[in-house]
């Protein structure tokens, strides 16, 4: 009688570990096999403390081996009760991960009309300049822009299979993957949804998207702290998020609710920033002068005050709206002041995450492995 290490493992790949939903090897039960002439020793751990799964367990590794292997096998099994390990936090709020996609930002404001859309798009080009995959998720349930803004305004998912199941392939455009729900609603009525049908519809985008392999998801949000936020942390382990404000107080007060909705103890999403956007107005024909239509440094002294990173600012330009408004970002120009600025925001947004990454539980974070374009936070990699 001749059998391997191989066809022991192969046998016990057909049993479910008790209480996990997974195969012993699937689910790493399995610590080793041992093989002595006729004789095989089976070492195992569970998390079932009782009695009778560790019986059970023993006595379905012992059947799998002698139906499958053979019958002449002496087996002997090795249980070792594991407890697992207990999460600092028990009401944190965490979701389940997204296969392949190794980092999810979500970008915020807590008012309306700060321009946080056009951070997102422009904020996703540049890391697509850089060498990275990206991918946008519009979770702005109730005024999707971009779709607009990536000037894909008029094309629709396909629906593709993916291991037997049925997804939506998302339309590409600059690099940038892209879902939004202005894909699947009509630009003419508004939406008039509930909270639970928001958040049904946003985790069809989430779970249903065939995403492939992507370095970052970045979230455009809504404005506030609402059902969809809490939908969206529920939904994916955020690993970081960027807050959008303007430079006066109103906008402020507001992005700093937004800011404390995020260190909430259960939910404990690290902010990485804050960009201030329309922070000074510059005209064409005055290129050196600036004026502070809205206040001067609002954003930045609001990251001194809060303890966080200040990201960069963007100044109030026409060309950014305009870009926006035909579908061309400037985020695509090159060698232009605009450019430059959300190409220094980005790879500071970059260089904050990879700090709050090393300051992560690991099994909470997957690290960026390649920082092409990323000069200034090569050597934290």
């Amino acid at each position: 009688m001749s059998f391997k290490k191989q066809d022991i493992q192969q046998a016990l790949e057909t049993i479910t570990a008790p209480g996990e939903g997974k195969s012993l090897v699937e689910n790493n039960n399995l610590k080793n096999i041992v093989i002595f002439g006729n004789e095989v020793i089976v070492e195992i751990t569970i998390s079932n403390p009782t009695l009778q799964a560790k019986k059970k367990v023993e006595s379905e590794i012992t059947k799998a081996i002698k139906s499958n292997v053979s019958k002449n096998i002496d087996v002997k099994v090795n249980v070792t009760v594991e407890k697992p390990v207990a999460k600092e936090n028990p009401n944190q709020i965490r979701g389940k991960e997204i296969p392949n996609i190794k980092n999810i930002i979500a970008i915020a404001s807590g008012k309306g009309g700060v321009g946080k859309s056009t951070i997102t798009a422009n904020t996703a080009i540049s890391l697509a300049k850089m060498g990275f995959n990206v991918g946008v998720l519009d979770a702005d349930v109730y005024g999707p822009s971009q779709h607009i803004m990536f000037d894909v305004e008029k094309a629709r998912p396909l629906s593709v299979k993916v291991d037997g199941r049925s997804k939506m392939k998302p339309i590409e455009n600059y690099g940038v993957k892209l879902l939004s729900l202005g894909f699947f609603t009509d630009p003419n009525q508004a939406v008039i949804w509930r909270g639970p049908m928001a958040s049904k519809a946003l985790n069809q985008l989430i779970f249903d998207g065939d995403w492939g392999e992507l370095d970052f998801l970045l979230i455009d949000l809504p404005p506030g702290t609402g059902d969809v936020h809490l939908s969206i942390v529920q939904a994916l382990p955020i690993n970081g998020a960027v807050v959008v404000s303007t430079p006066q107080n109103i906008a402020l007060a507001d992005a700093k609710k937004g800011v404390a909705m995020f260190q909430q103890e259960n939910i404990n999403v690290p902010v990485l920033g804050i960009v201030e956007n329309m922070a000074y107005f510059t005209p064409e024909e005055l290129p050196d002068n600036k004026y502070y239509i809205f206040g001067k440094d609002g954003a930045k002294n609001l990251a001194e005050d809060i303890k966080t990173q200040f990201l960069g600012e963007i100044p109030l330009v026409q060309s950014i709206r305009e870009s926006g408004d035909v579908g061309h970002p400037v985020a695509l120009q090159e060698g232009t002041l605009l450019e430059e600025a959300f190409d220094k925001i980005t790879k500071e947004m970059v260089a904050q995450l990879l700090k709050r990454n090393e300051n992560l539980p690991p099994t909470e974070v997957v690290r960026i492995t390649t920082m092409s374009g990323c000069s200034s936070v090569k050597n934290k990699v």
